[in-house]
């Protein structure tokens, strides 16, 4: 019975051994992250495909949240995926607050260690939204030694008086860049190390889903800021 599939095995060993290797590679070292949502507009859109660096601060026991070896602290300003401990989906947001940190937001304004985040380069755009297009506003925003783009939309349901909270050792607080659409930390808390899966650092593809998926060549391979 199973002597035809172990000639088969045989005769195909090399690309078998190249299937496994590649599998143990995306799951241990690298690995690509499709974007589904709008929660991080600007800097991530809908159709995007990030690649993702697993070993940027563990080498974990591949399928398990066991750390091997520690290869570097996430910092502030990082953007990362990472499993949510709502419901244990993968999320991919941006790190703003690291342990011993206190953060909070007052009309809208992050707030780092008592320091207000900066807002320069504002402008206006229109924005996709569950309601239709929508106003928004975009800046760079500048807050503890990290600066990226961030966008509000004033229309819509928010959540831009909070805090301040005081993120414990070894957890990790996270914020969606489109603020006002995004399911992030201040909805379910703080995130454990041992929940993070890697940083994202480069597009590897991007797709407009909205116009029959046409290729945005324009962001491929592009830097995630």
């Amino acid at each position: 019975m199973f002597r035809p599939l172990l000639r088969w095995m045989g005769a195909n060993r090399g690309f078998l051994i190249f299937m496994l290797g590649f599998g143990v590679f995306r799951l241990a070292v690298a690995d690509w992250n499709p974007i589904p949502s709008g929660s991080m507009r600007p800097t991530l859109l809908e159709g995007d495909v990030v690649l993702v660096n697993r070993m940027a601060y563990d080498l974990k026991l591949p399928l398990t949240d066991v750390s091997l070896i520690r290869t570097g602290d996430p910092r502030r300003g990082d953007v990362v995926v990472f499993t949510s401990p709502a419901d244990g989906v993968r999320l991919i947001k941006r790190l703003v607050a690291i342990g011993g940190d206190r953060v909070e937001m007052r009309g809208g304004v992050l707030w780092i260690n008592g320091q207000a985040a900066q807002y320069d380069e504002m402008q206006r755009v229109d924005e996709p939204s569950p309601w239709g297009s929508m106003p928004a506003m975009r800046a760079i925003e500048s807050a503890a030694g990290a600066r990226h783009a961030v966008q509000v939309m004033p229309q819509a349901p928010a959540h831009r008086d909070w805090g301040p909270v005081d993120v414990p050792e070894g957890r990790h607080f996270f914020l969606g860049d489109n603020r006002d659409q995004s399911h992030d930390s201040r909805y379910y808390g703080t995130v454990t190390r041992e929940a993070l899966i890697g940083r994202a650092h480069h597009l590897l593809a991007s797709a407009d889903i909205l116009a029959a998926w046409a290729p945005r060549w324009e962001r491929f391979g592009a830097l995630i800021q």
